[in-house]
């Protein structure tokens, strides 16, 4: 029987492939076998695990912090940081690139909405850039790249959903995903600069002189979005507050912002809340789905037959390692990160376990990983969300290209994760002994 559950999981990934939209394949394919193999009698166990999951008190994090994104985005701030940015940095070589990149990382650490993100960036930064004469590459793929920073830079929804499916407190993965998350910022930032070093052509200054004005901008455009991002993560690192409180601060923060700046309409509120509510509608019926499709693939007995196959591997613990990081960027090329997250994750995250791996490293390896897949054609969610906005000039091949270069920087990310381990693992150390604990 537990063949036929590999048999099951084939299946599934072959249908969502194919198209067919993810909760409801994933419950189809897990009753169907689950009819088959096991008897309708089997799923008396289901409303249980569909209560714990509906039930779960960090996972209310996620329509906060979704909605604290959302609200910031209608709240314009994207648009005062990249224009305070790009006069900052703009008589720099490559200094419009180098705004995108801060800007995208800012945006992470208050917004997380990837699509937003990209969407805000791609309309007003990308023809400032073609204008002053980026090359096409260059700017799509860093502002795609950049985009994608809200994977990694808590409050991230992948690492809540990531801890709750591995099972590690999610305010210390917030803390560690901070180290990784900076290193890919200035990785990012090194290879801009290495760019436009080496092809000056590619990343031109801009030849207008800076606004004697600019410190007020600055100002203006970045402290508010600081004290946000602040008061929202500053309470999880020193213990003030749990991640789903914190989510809540975070929530009226953003309110507040929209109101100082003007923004704080009935209609704008109205759009933030049905959004939210379809986002975080989305991201439940898949963890539905995910909660059915996990519970027949056990009583099939597949995640034994996978945790043999996998203890196996020539290397023991690293041989799973390297295989575990590669099925997970292959599957990015061809899925969604939330379908990974609950389909893969939960199979692979106890033979890692068992092998001793730390799964607060395992899970931050898997993040960066899982961030590759809003890059990776072809069905990167980031390349499609800039095609959208991008100019006619402006080819899906100079799309695919752009990004190529920063997947392997996330590479890149991944492999020095792996080599040096202490790199994840000092900071929430550091916030435990500050904390006394």
């Amino acid at each position: 029987m537990e063949y036929w559950a590999l048999v099951m999981f084939l299946v599934l990934v072959l249908a969502l492939m194919a198209g067919f939209p993810v909760a409801f394949t994933l419950g189809a394919v897990a009753t169907l076998f689950g009819g088959i193999f096991l008897g309708l009698d089997f799923f008396d166990l289901l409303p249980l695990r569909i209560w714990g999951v509906m039930t779960n008190f960090t996972l209310l994090a996620v329509p906060l912090f979704v909605f604290m994104g959302v609200m910031l985005e209608k709240s314009g701030l994207a648009e005062d940081l990249l224009e305070t940015m790009g006069a900052l940095f703009g008589r720099l070589r490559g200094g419009l690139a180098l705004s995108i990149v801060f800007v995208g990382a800012l945006l992470a650490a208050t917004t997380g909405v990837v699509g937003a993100t990209v969407v805000t960036m791609g309309v007003i930064a990308l023809p400032a850039m073609l204008k002053h004469g980026y090359a096409p590459r260059l700017a799509t793929g860093t502002i795609a790249a950049s985009g994608t920073l809200g994977q990694i830079m808590p409050p991230s929804i992948i690492l809540i959903l990531l801890g709750d499916v591995i099972g590690v407190p999610v305010g210390r993965l917030f803390i560690a995903a901070v180290v990784p998350g900076l290193m890919l910022i200035s990785l990012f930032a090194l290879y801009i600069l290495w760019k436009a070093w080496r092809h000056p052509e590619c990343a031109p200054a801009l030849a207008k002189g800076v606004p004697g004005s600019l410190a007020g901008r600055v100002a203006r455009s970045l402290l508010p979005p600081l004290v946000l991002v602040f008061a929202v993560l500053g309470s999880i690192f020193f213990g003030v507050a749990s991640p789903t409180e914190s989510a809540a601060v975070g929530a009226l923060g953003a309110m507040l912002l929209a109101g100082v700046r003007g923004r704080l309409k009935l209609h704008n509120l109205r759009e933030s809340m049905g959004q939210t509510t379809r986002l975080t509608s989305m991201v439940f019926l898949i963890l539905i789905g995910a909660t059915a499709f996990g519970l027949v693939f056990r009583g099939m007995g597949g995640d034994d037959l996978v945790k043999d196959l996998m203890t196996g591997l020539p290397g023991g613990q690293w041989g799973f390692l390297i295989f575990s990081m590669l099925l997970i960027f292959g599957l990015g090329f061809f899925l969604d990160f939330l379908e990974i997250c609950f389909i893969v994750v939960p199979i692979l995250a106890p033979i890692a376990q068992h092998f001793g791996i730390d799964l607060m490293w395992f899970a931050l390896l898997i993040a960066v990983n899982l961030q590759t897949s809003f890059l990776t054609p072809p069905f990167g969610f980031s390349l499609f969300y800039l095609k959208a906005v991008a100019p006619p000039e402006v080819h899906i091949s100079h799309i695919y290209a752009g990004v190529m270069p920063f997947v392997g920087v996330q590479l890149l990310t991944i492999a020095v994760m792996v080599g040096f381990p202490d790199l994840v693992q000092w900071l929430p150390d550091l916030m435990d002994e500050l904390r006394g604990l």
